[in-house]
């Protein structure tokens, strides 16, 4: 079959005139809906003196205050997810945890989360056996990725992640066509085939991977793509909007996603910047079950708007080129420093500590380092931070007069990307 042609639906290829007049359409309704009960949107309007009924224009759309993400994750305590929804939890069909914490709704829609194009435009297609690496236990990666495969008519393996051995196993032994997960999982399992003596290229039957939660260079998918012999292809998104961009066969970047509006926008004022510039995502879904108005994602890009030789006609994300704070999203999770202040500070003998984010050879790292007044267990630390950031670091206690300077972030971030 051929992956690389045809579309999954119309908007896909629609002018730019007449998807930004379905856009403004659809940010009406969303306004609507958020207005339609008191809750954080008609507040973070009167806090700001902005009122309701003078929204009327794109510009004045853009002059509402972005929700951050940190705020979302506080409102959410305080206020309760009631606060956010215009009906029952129960109308919903699945509620998620995601790290901070954050409740993520799912509503009843079909393709709620807006995956479908993505996929087709990955490659996908009906009769695939896609081997699904994601987690399916209350973060919702997993199951919002598996309902559009099976829209696509793909089989799915809910395999989850890790246990190499099975997932070898999977792919000897099952007609396995395509791969959903992370590239660095992927190389892992190629490595590991080759370890047993096997050819990733000739013992599988990869033909397509869809893969998120991480950045990829283009250095890691050629060299995985030429392990297995298939096409690599990645979507950006978050659990709390689903789909935002994903890349088609020409890469070059990744098309947004029809079923949001996508700004990239100042941090500081959170108004648009000009085509090119670089700037934070903000998205507003057009999901009424759970409108969120928007959601600034702290992750920076910019927009390319020149013709795509595949006839999309959406605009390009210029890939996730850093993060406004001081959080960092490793393998699929953010790291938020007060969740590891908090989950370290049940081990009174370290004194200070610094996360550390690599990716040495395409292999993400995460790596704890710590200053002790005494014997520290690397185990039950690297357990503890595990149990809140749902992420297992390496330990490193410092050395005799190595110290973590007062005032030294407590994130660094060390990847880079070619």
């Amino acid at each position: 079959m051929d992956r690389t042609k045809g579309y999954y639906h119309d908007l896909e290829t629609e002018s730019r005139s007449v998807r930004a007049g379905k856009q403004r359409n659809s940010i009406q309704a969303m306004v609507k809906k958020a207005l339609s009960f008191d809750g954080e949107f008609r507040e973070r309007l009167a806090s700001a003196g902005v009122v309701a009924d003078e929204i009327r224009s794109l510009d004045d759309f853009t002059s509402i205050p972005v929700l951050r993400k940190k705020d979302l994750s506080r409102l959410q305590r305080e206020k309760g997810l009631t606060w956010f929804l215009p009906g029952a939890p129960g109308t919903l069909a699945r509620i998620y945890q995601s790290p901070g914490p954050i409740y993520d709704p799912e509503g009843r829609g079909p393709d709620y989360w807006g995956w479908t194009e993505a996929f087709h435009a990955a490659g996908f297609r009906s009769g695939d056996l896609a081997q699904m690496t994601f987690s399916y236990h209350l973060t919702p990666a997993g199951l919002m990725l598996e309902e559009p495969l099976r829209a696509l008519g793909c089989a799915v393996i809910p395999a989850g992640p890790g246990n190499s051995s099975v997932q070898l196993q999977l792919m000897q032994e099952l007609p396995v066509t395509a791969f959903v997960g992370m590239t660095s999982f992927l190389k892992t399992l190629g490595e590991k085939a080759r370890d047993k003596g096997l050819d990733p290229k000739k013992d599988f039957g990869l033909r397509v991977a869809f893969v998120a939660a991480e950045r990829l260079p283009e250095s890691l998918r050629t060299e995985v793509q030429d392990m297995f012999g298939m096409i690599i292809r990645q979507g950006y998104g978050t659990a709390d909007v689903g789909c935002i961009a994903y890349e088609c066969p020409e890469l070059g970047g990744m098309h947004l996603s029809n079923r949001c509006f996508v700004e990239i926008c100042d941090p500081a004022t959170g108004r648009p910047v000009s085509t090119g510039e670089i700037g934070e995502v903000v998205v507003t879904p057009f999901t009424p079950d759970y409108p969120l108005i928007r959601l600034a994602t702290g992750d920076l890009s910019r927009l390319d708007d020149a013709d795509c030789p595949c006839g999309r006609t959406a605009p390009k994300l210029q890939g996730i080129l850093g993060r406004v704070d001081d959080t960092a999203k490793v393998r699929g999770q953010f790291v938020y420093t007060a969740q590891v202040a908090q989950a370290l500070s049940r081990f009174p003998q370290v004194l200070r500590h610094q996360v550390v984010v690599s990716n040495d050879e395409g292999k993400e790292t995460l790596t704890l380092r710590i200053e002790t007044n005494g014997p520290a267990d690397h185990g039950a630390i690297a357990a503890g931070f595990q149990e809140v950031i749902k992420l297992r670091p390496v330990v490193v206690t410092l050395g005799l007069g190595e110290t973590i300077p007062e005032g030294a972030p407590a994130l660094v971030d060390e990847r880079t990307y070619d």
